[in-house]
């Protein structure tokens, strides 16, 4: 059993999941959970551990239930408890308009970034209501949700959204528990998305479009979420959190 509270991040191992480890090394244990990049999920357990605490690494797909019971057997073998979920994992596709997305495209956007998060967030549920000391869910969504991303990722911005109202229902659904459910919208970040989404240097050429004239940082939307998911953001759920610079 930890000492430390518990946190399980998804997506941890690259862009703002791998921020929140940084910023909150030295006051969490943490559930690392990532896809596909092993490297950078040890480069977070590393800097866990170099702040004096402890980290496990599990690989897992979030839209695989699988993988997501796999990745709580392991919280709960290492640790005993989950106190806080960074609901972090999502993917974008290629730039493209609605009549350019397949049934292919749309299944596996919806799996990873709303099912696959409604899956994770139920499984922090099951094992807060247990301990019966109330915990935080913190579900990463995006402005794009707002700005619906027509003619660049309608798909993404439409899951988006869903995660949004996700958040609101869930955390009217377990408040009374002492459970505190949020979300975070960032907004034009400098991080590794926008190349899997075929556009590396996206942020810096749309930082124009914002009213503080430029991009934002990981770090800057990792410290909105460790403020939710702390002991002052106590009288704060249901709530969505724009990190967007004013766009």
């Amino acid at each position: 059993m930890s000492k430390r509270p518990v946190c399980l991040i998804t997506g941890a191992s690259a862009g703002i999941g791998a921020a929140c480890v940084r910023l909150g090394a030295a006051d969490y244990d943490f559930v690392l959970a990532y896809r596909s990049d092993l490297g950078g999920a040890n480069a977070a357990k590393a800097a866990v551990e170099a702040a004096g605490g402890t980290a496990i690494t599990v690989q897992g797909d979030v839209a695989e239930p699988e993988d997501i019971a796999r990745i709580y057997q392991a919280a709960d073998d290492a640790f005993g408890r989950v106190d806080v979920l960074i609901n972090n994992a999502g993917i974008v596709d290629q730039s493209a308009t609605l009549t350019d997305i397949d049934h292919a495209r749309l299944t596996r956007m919806m799996n990873v970034n709303v099912i696959g998060a409604m899956l994770v967030a139920k499984e922090a549920v099951i094992r807060m209501q247990a301990q019966g000391s109330g915990g935080a869910i913190i579900n990463v969504s995006s402005a794009a949700a707002r700005l619906g991303s027509g003619n660049q990722y309608i798909d993404y911005a439409a899951s988006k959204a869903a995660i949004d109202t996700f958040t609101k229902g869930l955390s009217d659904e377990v408040a009374s528990e002492g459970i505190r459910v949020m979300s975070v919208r960032p907004g034009l970040i400098d991080t590794e998305i926008h190349a899997k989404g075929g556009q590396p240097g996206r942020a810096q050429k749309l930082a124009h479009m914002v009213p503080m004239r430029r991009e934002g940082s990981a770090e800057e939307v990792a410290k909105a979420i460790l403020w939710l998911a702390s002991d002052e953001a106590s009288y704060v759920t249901g709530s969505t959190l724009d990190v967007t610079g004013g766009r």
